[in-house]
């Protein structure tokens, strides 16, 4: 009974979660102009400055497409967890802890909501990857925006693990840029492992932002990666994705008494 309980409440809490993003227009139009820009910089007025291993630069604004689409999937994310905050302050939550529904429930509708945003924002990104020369196909689309919605689930339910314990929503967003921007920046997104230090290769490595690149950049046909390594990259981005809901759902049962007597 509670299994299904928490299904319907999960579908309402979803739902609320979409209608409030699809109200709030500005988050899309903030991530993918943030994107655009960096893109347009980086990819067009630097790309001479980037020489990739056997290439003349000319196909720099290529390889940033699984980086862009990373970047994109982290705004979107770090909004979707600090909707939780938002949530604590307006009384809402407390309401949904104390109420019959299970805990997991509002874990699994806010991690629901940024893995679609993500995906939906992926495909965008994606779609103006072929301005710059990426003919990756239906299928390499389909399987790119797939490891985009598997990684954004995996960053906001990293998100919400922290959002638990933050009661602010700019100390929130510092703690979350201290944490998602290293990991941005070492995915793979500007520049490969391959013409990193040895130390900073292994760090790359071990990066889960990392896997999301070497599996989107397959799919689009950018690098060329051995498929035991993809194979390795997918299996490392569910593990994520699952570790890290497994774990905001973990902290949301030890916080909600907190949460609740706090109101």
């Amino acid at each position: 009974m509670s299994v299904r309980m928490g299904m319907v409440a999960t579908g309402v809490l979803l739902r609320r979660e979409l209608v409030r993003m699809v109200r709030q227009p500005s988050r899309v139009v903030a991530t993918l102009g943030t994107v655009g820009l960096f893109w347009l910089v980086i990819g067009s007025g630097l790309s001479g400055s980037f020489v990739m291993p056997g290439d003349d630069g000319a196909g720099y604004a290529s390889y940033l497409v699984p980086g862009m689409v990373t970047m994109g999937v982290l705004f979107g994310t770090v909004f979707a967890s600090i909707s939780l905050i938002q949530d604590r302050h307006s009384g809402f939550l407390q309401s949904a802890l104390v109420s019959p529904a299970p805990r997991w429930a509002c874990v699994a509708a806010k991690a629901g909501a940024g893995a679609i945003v993500g995906g939906v924002q992926s495909v965008l990104i994606l779609l103006a990857g072929w301005m710059v020369g990426v003919e990756s196909g239906v299928g390499g689309l389909v399987l790119a925006s797939v490891a985009a919605t598997v990684t954004a689930l995996g960053v906001v339910s990293l998100g919400l693990a922290l959002a638990w314990w933050v009661d602010s929503v700019s100390g929130f967003h510092g703690l979350m840029n201290l944490v998602l921007t290293p990991m941005w920046l070492l995915s793979g997104a500007l520049f490969p492992a391959e013409g990193a230090a040895e130390w900073l290769g292994w760090v790359m490595r071990v990066n889960p932002l990392h896997w999301c690149t070497i599996a989107m950049g397959d799919a689009l046909g950018i690098g060329s990666r051995g498929s035991g390594e993809v194979a390795l990259a997918w299996l490392g981005m569910a593990a994520f994705a699952a570790v890290s809901l497994g774990g905001a759902m973990v902290i949301a049962e030890r916080c909600r008494a907190r949460v609740a007597v706090s109101a």
